[in-house]
């Protein structure tokens, strides 16, 4: 499949393991949600986004559909095996090949995982407070690994100095651990600029996984390439997503 701008995760996973972030660019949405908007709850035509996945699908040569999970910015993990409907569910994980993981996100963090031995692979919607529930904590606990036998790798986010919050979001972080402190800019409206990417590392760390890789994009300032909620309130959804072969 041509026209897909994805996105390979630049980690020393196994080989095994294949990990992909997409783009807008390569699909059949249009207005808000051009191209390739994977989300079908924002709005967007339902063939659309059939469509739009099926491009996917095919691009990866995925076995299987992956299993699309109802987000709710909880801390909920499933295990990514067929289902009626979409579980509703922040986190997936993967014990078998062919069984992909996905996360859609328009500023949240995906975070992926997998082991070193290429068994076991998760994938986290890990926005502000998925990060501060412990929706990483889940996706970890629900591989079976221990933590220092896991490889971390961040996708596009929305930047800090497009991320504003308030005392209340620092807050929690705060009382999670207090280094999360440091993750946090005062501005000058007496609010907070806060790292996404920052916060996650601290958490990973925080539970024992050291190796982490990604991190650096910025869905907000390149509207070109990612979809931002912040930046454009009606928009699609990218999907990142992780499998074993």
């Amino acid at each position: 499949m041509t026209g897909l701008d994805l996105i390979a995760a630049d980690w020393p996973a196994p080989s095994n393991v294949r990990a992909v972030a997409t783009t807008r660019a390569g699909g059949v949405s249009v207005g808000p949600y051009a191209s390739l908007n994977l989300g079908a709850h924002v709005g967007d035509d339902t063939q659309a986004v059939d469509e739009n996945r099926l491009r996917l699908r095919t691009a990866l040569a995925l076995p299987r559909d992956p299993v699309w999970l109802n987000q709710v910015h909880g801390a909920v993990a499933v295990e990514a095996t067929p289902h009626a409907a979409p579980p509703t569910a922040d986190a997936s994980f993967a014990r078998s090949p062919g069984q992909a993981c996905v996360v859609l996100t328009a500023d949240c963090l995906p975070v992926l995982l997998c082991d070193r031995d290429g068994t076991r692979v998760a994938a986290a919607h890990a926005g502000w407070r998925g990060l501060a529930g412990g929706v990483v904590e889940s996706a970890l606990r629900a591989m079976g690994v221990a933590p220092d036998r896991v490889l971390a790798w961040l996708g596009p986010a929305i930047e800090q100095d497009r991320f504003e919050v308030g005392a209340e979001v620092r807050e929690q972080f705060i009382a999670r651990s207090a280094e999360n402190a440091h993750a946090f800019k005062s501005n000058a409206r007496g609010r907070w600029q806060a790292d996404l990417y920052d916060l996650a590392r601290r958490e990973l760390a925080r539970l024992g996984v050291t190796q982490v890789f990604g991190g650096g994009l910025r869905c907000y300032a390149d509207r070109d390439r990612f979809y931002s909620y912040r930046r454009d309130g009606a928009t699609g959804r990218m999907a990142t997503l992780v499998w074993m072969k």
